[in-house]
């Protein structure tokens, strides 16, 4: 059974909450090209990356190919699979959590969320787009659909796109001062 399947059978979040644990992302060859090849596109600050949403730690096994900087993994519902991959802890916060402001006061070099962002509430979104702008100026986003839309009013401004083994890569600027 497909995951999408089985998020129709159960719901994406209860899916998570029930198989979280077990969690392996099927497309993980494909991030790990994009990733290699956003790398190569776009002047992705590896200094200190927020892997959100980070399933079985996927984008952090990825990026740590390519640099040794400080990576911090997020996931309410799969922190066991990123942690029994990479050795390290993920914090288990939600876009919830995350568009009412429980990260503020950190700052990221860069954001990667992949395969996880089209998966929030639509309502959510703009709150959560705005907060991660508050947080980093740099939003890698790594997604199977054309979805999520991030419109400019909620603080980013598209750099670039491009699709590869039908896994879209959008890179996006803050729109902040300080950007």
């Amino acid at each position: 059974m497909s995951i999408r399947e089985k998020y129709e059978e159960h719901g994406a979040d209860e899916y998570y909450r029930k198989f979280g644990d077990d969690y392996r992302n099927p497309h993980e060859p494909e991030i790990q090209d994009v990733i290699s090849e956003a790398l190569k596109t776009w002047p992705l600050d590896l200094s200190n990356v927020l892997d959100l949403a980070a399933g079985s730690g996927e984008v952090t096994l990825a990026l740590a190919d390519h640099h040794d900087g400080k990576i911090t993994g997020i996931d309410p519902f799969t922190a066991g699979a990123y942690a029994q991959r990479t050795g390290k802890p993920a914090e288990k916060f939600d876009f919830a959590q995350i568009a009412a402001g429980v990260l503020e006061g950190r700052r990221y070099s860069l954001i990667v969320c992949s395969f996880a962002l089209h998966l929030c509430e639509p309502s959510r979104l703009p709150a959560l787009a705005y907060r991660l702008a508050q947080i980093s100026n740099n939003l890698l986003i790594i997604t199977p659909h054309k979805r999520p839309h991030i419109d400019r009013e909620w603080g980013w401004d598209l750099v670039g796109e491009f699709v590869r083994h039908r896994v879209r890569a959008r890179f996006y600027r803050a729109m902040t001062p300080d950007a």
